[in-house]
């Protein structure tokens, strides 16, 4: 059985759940991350739509299906506020095509920006976003697809999201109250708080997938993400607490903005199952 095939039926080994966003390797092609990610024993991929379109989305589906990966994520839809330019009505259907990409991938889950508040009061853009996702919800549904909402720190957000915080996201989410609707929780934006171990407790299985990156320095505009392992972000102790916490998704590894030429990423790959491989043995223990 392929990673893909067991990740779909849920029986991922811990080793499985490691992952590669296609933002990471932001100047490869999509071919060159299926390629590489495979060379390098990395078992599943975070699809960047960018990317998989500019393949060719009929191709890429059948270079996945072929490589055996799994993905964890399709990255991403949203923009309910207007800020990317689109009308509501425009966003809608972009959040159900890519909501058709994403079962037609193979993937877990749909990663969700709202956009900025875009001049919009803050209880009205959050009334567009809940009125999107509850649209979108059917078809998610439908196709078995999480929609997973990503709260950005507030030094990074303005162009992505008015979600800038989890309490704020676990708001949302709760009032929702789907199941197919979840948090994405990103290490770089959450893993410095002092409180981060008893946040994971609270939002428990509302955690829909995992961003990995560390950071020597606190969260900025710059998004200096580096290699996992090198910061001081404490990613052992959040991983353990995610596992006490229940959570079973998707590890994937998010370092875009990082300062690394395409000639470290291979390297990059390396560094990063070898230091996963160390985590797990070490949690093992």
């Amino acid at each position: 059985m392929s990673i893909a095939e067991s990740s779909r039926r849920g029986e991922m080994t811990r080793m499985d759940r490691l992952s590669m966003c296609e933002m990471t390797t932001y100047r490869w092609s999509f071919e060159e991350d299926v390629a590489h990610y495979m060379e390098h024993g990395i078992p599943a991929i975070g699809v960047w739509r960018q990317k998989l379109s500019d393949y060719g989305e009929e191709k890429g589906k059948e270079l996945l299906i072929e490589s055996g990966l799994a993905v964890s994520n399709c990255f991403f839809a949203g923009g309910f506020t207007g800020s990317e330019g689109h009308s509501f009505r425009e966003s809608i259907r972009d959040g159900l095509e890519a909501i058709h990409l994403a079962a037609t991938i193979g993937a877990q889950n749909l990663l969700i920006f709202t956009g900025s508040r875009c001049g919009h009061t803050h209880s009205h853009a959050e009334r567009l976003v809940y009125q999107a996702l509850r649209r979108l919800v059917p078809f998610a549904e439908e196709h078995g697809i999480t929609l997973v909402l990503q709260p950005v720190h507030e030094s990074c957000a303005p162009e992505w999201t008015f979600i800038t915080d989890l309490d704020m996201a676990q708001r949302l989410v709760e009032k929702i109250d789907r199941p197919c609707v979840k948090i994405a929780f990103d290490t770089y934006y959450w893993g410095q708080d002092p409180d981060v171990l008893e946040t994971i407790g609270r939002l428990g299985d509302q955690i829909g997938l995992v961003q990995l990156a560390d950071t020597a320095a606190s969260p900025n505009d710059e998004q200096r993400r580096c290699r996992l392992g090198t910061g001081k972000v404490p990613l052992k102790e959040i991983i353990e607490a995610l596992d006490a916490a229940g959570y079973n998704g998707f590890y994937e590894v998010a370092l875009m903005g990082g300062d690394f030429a395409p000639d470290e990423y291979e390297d990059l790959l390396s560094q990063t199952k070898r230091w996963y491989e160390e985590l797990l043995h070490k949690i093992r223990r």
